[in-house]
């Protein structure tokens, strides 16, 4: 309908803005013809070949990497790992010989049936808080790993405390991360009217593009929430994925806008965190 297309243009209008420069830590970005050469990111879906593939690949979502603050309730107990864990986990996955993939490199293989390595792991982590920028993104470096890390825009737009600023998350795009989508405003997908989903899935699309100079292609629902609609408004736009909270470590050609995760919690252990790359699920 005319309105609606009204209703885009003027959204990438309000939302499209000139990209930060990148400044903070003294940390040598990953050369990005690497990340070209092992398809760690790109602007093109790979062309499906007509196979459909099933691929068992751990997606780890972790959420809060910090110390806890004295105030911290239930919700932030839960989701909060420590930065003495975090390495740990970390050191875990290297003695181990896993390798950290991009989600593009899952989609890849999926489509096309790439070759991944011998034990790939994605490594997430959801909202954008600042420890992403100076614990996990460090940390990841010092393993020579990377990571996706799932944005809600309007954070830094409004220069939120406790999340990270566009110039942070433009110098870890810059450095190898994959910076990607977790709506405007972290609300409950479910029941919404297109208006609504549009303002927040596309405004997330552009702000991100606009700072960061690349297109985001992964979703990640806030809260795990959402239904068929959103499904059907994603699948209207450049995502060509979206992770969920639903546990799990399998996904299909054809199950790309739903897949599952690991959850990450406080108490997982490091011996926790050898049982839950094994999972068959």
């Amino acid at each position: 309908m005319i309105w609606r297309r009204v209703f885009i243009l003027g959204l990438l209008l309000m939302i499209c803005c000139a990209a930060a420069g990148a400044a903070g830590q003294d940390i040598a970005p990953i050369d990005p013809a690497v990340l070209d050469e092992v398809g760690a990111w790109m602007d093109t879906l790979p062309e499906w070949d007509g196979t459909y593939r099933r691929i068992r690949v751990p997606i780890l979502m972790y959420h809060y990497v910090s110390a806890l603050p004295e105030t911290a309730d239930d919700t932030r107990i839960t989701l909060s790992v420590t930065p003495d864990m975090f390495r740990a986990h970390m050191q875990y996955l290297f003695d181990g010989g896993y390798t950290t993939i991009s989600l593009y490199q899952l989609i890849n293989a999926l489509r096309t049936g790439a070759q991944l390595p011998a034990k790939p792991v994605v490594l997430t982590f959801d909202d954008g808080y600042i420890d992403h920028y100076e614990t996990v993104y460090p940390i990841l470096r010092e393993f020579g790993f990377t990571g996706t890390v799932f944005v809600i825009t309007s954070a830094p737009d409004n220069s939120a405390s406790g999340y990270m600023s566009w110039p942070q998350i433009a110098e870890m795009s810059e450095g190898g991360m994959s910076m990607e989508n977790h709506t405007r405003d972290h609300i409950d997908l479910r029941n919404q009217d297109y208006d609504t989903l549009v303002y927040q899935l596309l405004g997330a699309q552009e702000s991100l593009l606009a700072y960061t100079g690349r297109t985001p292609h992964f979703l990640a629902y806030p809260m795990g929430f959402y239904d068929d609609y959103t499904i059907e408004i994603a699948r209207t736009m450049p995502l060509w994925g979206a992770v969920t909270t639903q546990f799990g470590a399998l996904h299909t050609t054809d199950g790309t806008l739903e897949m599952p995760r690991v959850r990450i919690s406080n108490d997982t252990s490091v011996d926790a965190l050898a049982a839950l790359l094994l999972t068959d699920s």
